[in-house]
C-alpha cells in the first residue's frame, strides 16, 4: 500500500496526510474548498517547520514529506488510484453517508474505505456502500502528529483481513492500535464524553468553577489538561454531537447533554477554535483565561 487519499483538510485530515507523507506515503488530499486546502497544506508546513527546529527530522526530509502530498477539490479526481481512503470530515452521520456513497463509486475496487469518526457507527457507514467488508474505522487523536493511539473499529462486516491490515498500517506509522467492537462512541469517547458532560454540569449547578474543575482533574487526577479545558480543544459542538450519538445509541439519560452545552454551542461559543468557550483564546496567547461568562 503506497498511496493514501484524505477526505478533508481541517484538524483530523491534515495531521493524517501529515503523519502518512511523513512515514513515506504518497497523499492525496481532498476538500471541496480550496481555502481549506490551503489552510491545511500552512498548518502541515508549520508543524514539519516545528519539528525540524526542535530536530526531529532534517530540512530534506521536511520537503520530502511535503512533495508526497498534492490537493484535489474533486473527490473523483483525489481517489481514483487510492488503497486506502481515509474519511475525516466532519462528524455528520448524513454527511458521512454521502462521502461513502460517493467513494463507493469511485475508488477501485480492492481499495479500504476507512472513517475518523470518533463516535458514528462504523456499520451504519459501511451499509451506505456495496462493500462493507472493505470499511473500517480508523480514528486518530488529536494533534494526529503527536498522539500515538489509533483506535481500529471493526464494523459488523469488516473482514478479518481489513482489520489485520489497518492495525499492521498503523503500527507503521509509529502509532499503537488498539481493536474495538463497533458500539458508540466505541472506547474512547464513550468514557470521556460522559466525563467531561459531567464536568459541564457540575458548572451548570454550580458546585464548582471553571479553574476548580479542571484542578481538582489536572492535580487530582493527574489529566494533563481538565475536562473543560479538553471540551474547547476538541470543539463544544463536537462534545455534543457525539453525546447525542451516545444518547440515541443507547437510549440512557446518563448520556443527554448538559443545557449549559446545548446553549453554549447554540451561541456559538464551540471552544478553542470559535476564541471563547469555558475560557477565552487570544492568538498567540497560552494563557488560560476563564470565559466573563463563568468568571465569579
Amino acid at each position: 500500500m503506497k498511496k493514501i487519499t484524505v477526505i478533508g483538510a481541517g484538524a483530523m485530515g491534515n495531521g493524517i496526510a501529515h503523519v502518512f507523507a511523513m512515514h513515506g506515503y504518497q497523499v492525496a488530499l481532498v476538500d471541496i474548498a480550496q481555502a481549506a486546502l490551503d489552510k491545511g497544506m500552512a498548518t502541515i508546513e508549520k508543524n514539519l517547520s516545528r519539528m525540524q527546529a526542535k530536530e526531529k527530522i532534517t530540512e530534506a526530509e521536511m520537503k520530502a514529506t511535503l512533495g508526497r502530498i498534492h490537493t484535489f477539490t474533486s473527490l473523483a479526481e483525489g481517489v481514483k488510484e487510492a488503497e486506502l481512503v481515509v474519511e475525516a470530515a466532519t462528524e455528520n452521520i448524513g454527511l458521512k453517508l454521502k462521502i461513502f456513497e460517493e467513494l463507493d463509486a469511485h475508488v477501485p475496487a480492492g481499495a479500504i474505505l476507512a472513517s475518523n469518526t470518533s463516535s458514528i457507527s462504523i456499520t451504519r457507514i459501511a451499509a451506505a456502500t456495496k462493500r462493507p467488508g472493505q470499511v473500517i474505522g480508523m480514528h486518530f487523536m488529536n494533534p494526529v502528529p503527536v498522539m500515538k493511539l489509533v483506535e481500529v473499529i471493526r464494523g459488523y462486516a469488516t473482514t478479518k483481513d481489513v482489520t489485520a491490515t489497518i492495525m499492521e498500517l498503523s503500527r507503521k506509522l509509529g502509532k499503537i492500535p488498539v481493536e474495538v467492537s463497533d458500539y458508540p462512541g466505541f472506547i474512547s469517547n464513550r468514557i470521556l464524553m460522559p466525563m467531561i458532560n459531567e464536568a459541564v454540569y457540575a458548572l451548570f449547578e454550580g458546585v464548582a468553577g471553571v479553574t476548580e474543575i479542571d484542578t481538582v482533574m489536572k492535580l487530582g487526577m493527574a489529566h494533563p489538561m481538565g475536562p473543560l479545558q479538553l471540551a474547547d480543544f476538541i470543539g463544544l459542538d463536537v462534545c455534543l454531537s457525539i453525546l447525542n450519538v451516545l444518547f440515541e445509541g443507547f437510549g440512557n439519560p446518563k448520556y443527554a447533554p448538559c443545557p449549559l452545552l446545548v446553549n453554549m454551542v447554540t451561541a456559538g461559543k464551540l471552544g478553542a477554535k470559535s476564541g471563547e468557550g469555558f475560557y477565552t483564546y487570544q492568538a498567540g496567547s497560552k494563557e488560560l483565561v476563564v470565559s466573563d461568562a463563568f468568571r465569579r
